[in-house]
């Protein structure tokens, strides 16, 4: 649990963590792999979401995952890329959120990602939250939170003496 100073100033800056659904690279489930990789290279991204016709959240393709659908023993394989649709590839299981105020489970999820896709009770993408923007949140904290709440530093020193 995040204690309340930290959770208050992190949520401060919620409003800028959303990257809309509208303007986030995407491919649908239905593309074929080629489509995903030209996406793919063209923005620099390592993964993007992947919905169905409707706008629901289904998951993650990478430029891995679509490599290692081309590679054959002797050689590199594209013609599979027009043939195999993204759905045959991409990651299924992906944790997302509800809410952009859900930080600490955020904060949790981007241990490991770079972005968190958020999720409607519905299944629709609405967008993800970044890393670099909890980043830029957690940099404005550590620099400001001791001018606006009291801090009082312990000491830890007597602590572990006490231990030994």
């Amino acid at each position: 649990m995040l204690i309340k100073p930290v959770e208050d100033m992190l949520l401060r800056n919620a409003d800028h963590y959303l990257i809309p659904a509208d303007i986030v690279a995407n491919v649908q489930t239905d593309n074929n792999l080629y489509h995903a990789f030209l996406v793919l290279t063209k923005i620099k991204y390592s993964k993007i979401p992947v919905l169905d016709n409707a706008g629901h959240f289904e998951g993650l393709i990478s430029l891995p995952m679509i490599t290692e659908k081309m590679l054959g023993f002797d050689q590199l394989n594209t013609e599979v890329l027009m043939d195999c649709r993204v759905s045959e590839v991409m990651e299924r299981d992906v944790k997302t959120v509800e809410r952009v105020e859900d930080v600490e489970t955020s904060l949790h999820l981007m241990i490991d990602n770079p972005f968190v896709p958020v999720v409607d009770a519905n299944g629709i993408f609405n967008g993800i939250v970044t890393r670099r923007e909890f980043m830029k949140s957690f940099n404005f904290l550590t620099h400001e939170i001791g001018k606006q709440y009291d801090m009082i530093e312990k000491d830890f020193s007597t602590s572990e003496k006490a231990k030994s």
